[in-house]
């Protein structure tokens, strides 16, 4: 593999039904910064594409990393210890009350909402939302009433609608908004249906998505053999 990771071909939202929010170049949407935390959200196909997302981020990413992957509610997840093969910062099922620290995956656990309220870790049991708990929408919206401008937000491969508007909360709370390239998902509909809201900012590969947020976040990304 390359020395270092080359800087991403930024696309623009692809052509939808609905007319899209004016979307900015990458030097304009760096200069909405400093952000705070980044949110992902995924469902199926999540595991391939978020430790495709993980992998160029090192121990000196400077943000909060909160995700949503919809997960069997009856059985103890794995997702860490899977993501962890692969992924260069520490990751942690996230635990109610617990500060949230930059350069840290939280995961929310099963059948449990991920919030996040001035910076502590949320967990909530209330009812689900897209027949989802955790619910991506929540954590979105969680983390665009605590941020706002300071935040972003991805969507991920999925087979539902969940994120969507989650997705336009973050917009207009002033934060940046990703996708992943529909086409190129495991599963298109939760991208598609986040893209088709005309709020998202960018919609990018896997290869790309990574390397965006550290450029947002104005870190190089990861060098690994």
């Amino acid at each position: 593999m390359s020395a270092r990771a080359s800087k991403p071909k930024v696309r623009k939202r692809a052509t939808g039904q609905v007319r899209p929010a004016p979307t900015p170049g990458l030097s304009a949407a760096r200069g909405l910064g400093p952000f705070d935390v980044v949110a992902i959200g995924a469902s199926a196909g999540g595991l391939n594409a978020l430790t495709q997302l993980l992998e160029p981020l090192d121990a000196n990413f400077p943000c909060t990393i909160l995700v949503v992957q919809h997960l069997d509610p009856h059985h103890k997840s794995r997702l860490g210890e899977l993501l962890s093969r692969r992924a260069h910062l520490p990751i942690k099922e996230a635990e109610h009350g617990e500060k949230a620290l930059p350069g840290t995956v939280y995961l929310a656990p099963p059948d449990r909402h991920l919030l996040v309220e001035q910076g502590i870790i949320q967990l909530a049991q209330s009812k689900v939302v897209h027949f989802s708990r955790p619910s991506i929408d929540l954590l979105f919206e969680s983390v665009a009433g605590t941020y706002g401008k300071r935040c972003i937000g991805v969507v991920l491969s999925g087979s539902n609608s969940d994120g969507a508007a989650g997705i336009r909360t973050i917009k207009e709370a002033g934060g940046v908004t990703i996708s992943q390239k529909p086409s190129t998902a495991e599963y298109r509909t939760m991208p598609q249906a986040a893209v088709s809201t005309g709020c998202v900012d960018y919609v990018l590969t896997l290869s790309e998505i990574g390397p965006l947020l550290c450029q947002l976040c104005a870190v190089t990304p990861g060098k690994h053999a």
